[in-house]
C-alpha cells in the first residue's frame, strides 16, 4: 500500500511540474488517437449510416463484417498494419513503420469500425415512420437521410466517443507499429498506454501511475461532455 501512494504522490508531483517528457508522451497520445478518430468518423459514420439505411444482396454479409470490427483483436490489426509497412511489404518504401503516422493508420483500423458498427445500430433503430413522412412531405433523398441521422445523432456522438477510447487505450498494436522510440529523453512514439507498460516493467512506477492518472481523468472528462450533451440534446428534443 505504501508503494501505491508513493506512486501517486510522485505522479501528482509530475504533473503539476510540467514535466516536459510527460508532456510529449500525451500530446502524442492524443494528437493520435484524435487523428485516427477523425479518419475513423469520415468513414465510419457514412459506412454505417448507408447500411442502415440500404438494404441490399449481401447486406447480412457486410452487416456481421461491420461488427466483426468491434471484436476485432488489436495485435492483429498491429501485424497486419506492420506486414504493411514493414521493409517487405507493398508499402515498405515509403519507410513509415516506427512513426506517428503508422500509429495512427493502426488506430485508425480500430476506431473506424466501432464508429461504423455503434452508428449502423443508432440509425437502424430510428423509425421507419421518420423517414417515409419526411418524403410524404416531400423531401428528396439525401435531406430524409440527413433527419434520419440527425434523429440519431446521440448515439453517434457515443460513437465517436467509443471510437476515441478505443484508440487511446490501444496497446499492442501502437506497441508493434510504433516501437515506443524515445531519443535522449525526447519522446518519438511513445503513448500513455505504451510507455506506461514500459515504465512498469522498468520498476518506474511514479512515471506509470502518471500516465495513468491522466487517462483516468481524460475518460472522466470525455465522459462528463458526453453526458451533458445527451441530456442537452434530450432536453431540446423534449421543449420542441
Amino acid at each position: 500500500m505504501g508503494l501505491l501512494w508513493d506512486s501517486i504522490k510522485q505522479a501528482v508531483l509530475r504533473l503539476a511540474s510540467g514535466d516536459p517528457f510527460v508532456l510529449q508522451v500525451m500530446w502524442m497520445s492524443l494528437r493520435v488517437a484524435g487523428t485516427a478518430t477523425i479518419f475513423g468518423m469520415i468513414v465510419g459514420i457514412p459506412v454505417g449510416a448507408w447500411l442502415a439505411i440500404r438494404k441490399f444482396w449481401g447486406w447480412g454479409a457486410a452487416a456481421t463484417v461491420l461488427n466483426l470490427g468491434l471484436m476485432l483483436p488489436p495485435v492483429v490489426v498491429g501485424l497486419f498494419v506492420f506486414m504493411m509497412l514493414s521493409r517487405q511489404g507493398p508499402f515498405g518504401s515509403f519507410g513509415l513503420l516506427y512513426t506517428p503516422t503508422a500509429m495512427i493508420f493502426a488506430e485508425f483500423w480500430i476506431s473506424a469500425p466501432v464508429i461504423a458498427a455503434i452508428t449502423m445500430g443508432g440509425v437502424g433503430s430510428v423509425p421507419k415512420e421518420v423517414r417515409l413522412q419526411a418524403m410524404g412531405l416531400g423531401a428528396s433523398r439525401r435531406q430524409t437521410t440527413w433527419l434520419v441521422i440527425r434523429e440519431a445523432r446521440v448515439t453517434i456522438i457515443s460513437a465517436i466517443v467509443a471510437g476515441f477510447g478505443a484508440a487511446i487505450s490501444e496497446v499492442g498494436a501502437v506497441n508493434m507499429v510504433g516501437g515506443n522510440l524515445s531519443v535522449n529523453g525526447h519522446n518519438m512514439t511513445g503513448t500513455m498506454t505504451t510507455a506506461t507498460m514500459a515504465f512498469v516493467r522498468q520498476g518506474n512506477y511514479a512515471l506509470a501511475m502518471a500516465f495513468g492518472i491522466v487517462l483516468l481523468v481524460l475518460a472522466f472528462i470525455i465522459t462528463f461532455i458526453l453526458t451533458r450533451t445527451q441530456q442537452g440534446i434530450r432536453r431540446r428534443w423534449l421543449q420542441s
